[in-house]
């Protein structure tokens, strides 16, 4: 899952830059709402973090022209404003939540978990398919009851093709979900992951099936 962090305290932003790839996200950290609406014409996301006390245009201001242009992304505010009437708001004008300054990371990252589980309209931590399960918040695995090991990649794309399950996830949507603007995911790495990915689901009876010329879908169980 990719996620845009747009802050300018460089402290703040960088630690909860660390704490979300700890978590298994990759995430890209601008300073301004002006860099923020410039980029998100270009690129996609799963999830915002935007502060209000940004320079120039605010974050709620940001947050303002996003929701008028048309973009559902879902939007966790951080605001060092501590009164209800800034909360209110934030919600008001289409943030989904947020958490007043000083916060701890452990607590943004669950929200951020839970916001985007919502957004894929998923209620519960575990997401189960067939003998797989991932629970999102412990950030741990089990295949036919046994704990299932994966690598940060192999995570993030199996994560990304269950909340996309019954639909069919693109190779290129796979890609922008484990890249940064600091990294270069080519379509052959995504298929060598997915090849390793099956090898290991393969025990449990769970496939990934390619629909050729569109991209992946993960099966409850191979026959």
């Amino acid at each position: 899952m990719r996620i845009l962090v747009v802050e300018d305290d460089n402290l703040v932003a960088l630690g909860i830059k660390q704490g979300l790839i700890r978590a298994g996200y990759t995430v890209d950290l601008l300073e301004s709402a002006e860099d923020a609406e410039l980029f998100l014409e270009t690129a996609s996301f799963d999830l915002g973090i935007v502060d209000i006390g940004l320079p120039k245009a605010d974050g709620l201001t940001l947050i303002r022209r996003l929701r008028s242009r048309g973009e559902t992304l879902p939007i966790l505010v951080l605001t060092a404003r501590g009164s209800m009437e800034d909360k209110i708001t934030g919600l008001d004008i289409g943030a989904d939540d947020y958490m007043t300054k000083p916060f701890r990371l452990p607590e943004l990252v669950a929200r951020v978990a839970a916001l985007i589980r919502r957004s894929n309209s998923r209620a519960e931590a575990c997401i189960r398919h067939g003998r797989l399960v991932l629970d999102t918040a412990r950030h741990m695995a089990t295949l036919a009851g046994e704990v299932f090991e994966l690598t940060g990649r192999e995570w993030a794309i199996l994560e990304m093709l269950l909340l996309a399950s019954p639909n069919v996830i693109s190779k290129e949507r796979l890609a922008n979900g484990l890249a940064g603007w600091d990294k270069d995911i080519t379509p052959n790495a995504i298929e060598v992951h997915i090849s390793r990915l099956r090898a290991k689901l393969s025990e449990g009876n769970v496939g990934i099936r390619t629909i050729r010329g569109i991209g992946y879908r993960i099966d409850a169980e191979e026959q």
